[in-house]
């Protein structure tokens, strides 16, 4: 049993649903470097898109709606992770579903590290791909063993460039520094040990050390503002490809 499973990211489709999604940003710098990759390239996209393991499809609301057509793939063991997501086209994780050069971009957030056959997936990709479409991926690097037992990898910059390599462009960049993952597993540590019964003995120490989880919290937001730290140990990678 995973002991504290990663909260789900969760499509902010509704009021509730968009403060949670807004408000957890203050304190995910994991989520928020991602939607700030997602942010700058998604309005770009035109055409028919496809979201590999889209989940709840959280940064759909991203795209121009009046110039792509939504295309979400998802596997059916997604629901034990606490995605559900109706409007999607389940696949196996290795083949997806389309015909060749279908699509004009696609996406693929936080889901090959997930990926046994990545492989596989990223020639697919490839596949369903036509000639000039973009894509985004973001994969983690600094972050736990979670949704076990499905995680298998962590890349590094030369893997990704060489798994890619089909596509004509690729380009890999970091997610924040080691500062910012040094943070970010502050803020983790005290939101575990607040939420898990095993865990509850340690509340008062961490009461006592309340204002080192803000100061990890604010020092978090500089890093990513100021590129405070070395860019060698980030949070995680985006990667940008071209066919």
């Amino acid at each position: 049993m995973e002991k504290f499973q990663p909260i789900a990211n969760t499509a902010p489709t509704t009021f509730v649903g968009k403060v949670k999604f807004y408000f957890r940003m203050v304190l995910d710098l994991q989520i928020l470097t991602i939607y700030s990759a997602m942010k700058k390239e998604l309005p770009r996209f035109e055409g028919k898109v496809l979201d590999v393991g889209c989940g709840d499809s959280p940064y759909y609301h991203l795209l121009h709606k009046d110039k792509t057509n939504y295309y979400g793939i998802d596997v059916a063991i997604a629901d034990d992770f606490k995605y559900s997501n109706e409007k999607i086209t389940i696949f196996d994780g290795k083949h997806i579903p389309f015909n060749d050069g279908f699509f004009d971009a696609f996406l693929c957030t936080e889901v090959l590290e997930h990926c046994f056959e990545f492989q596989a997936l990223i020639d697919d990709m490839y596949r369903v791909s036509r000639k000039g479409a973009k894509g985004i991926i973001t994969i983690p690097w600094s972050a736990r063993y979670h949704y076990i037992p499905y995680d298998y990898f962590r890349y590094t910059p030369s893997t990704l460039k060489k798994i890619f390599t089909s596509f004509g462009k690729v380009e890999v960049y970091g997610r924040g520094t080691d500062l910012t993952a040094i943070c970010a597993k502050i803020i983790v540590l005290f939101f575990r040990n607040f939420t898990t019964p095993r865990y509850f003995w340690t509340i008062p120490f961490l009461l006592v050390l309340f204002p080192c989880f803000i100061f990890a919290v604010l020092l978090g937001h500089l890093s990513l503002l100021l590129n405070l730290g070395s860019g060698e140990d980030p949070l995680g990678y985006t990667i940008i490809v071209e066919k």
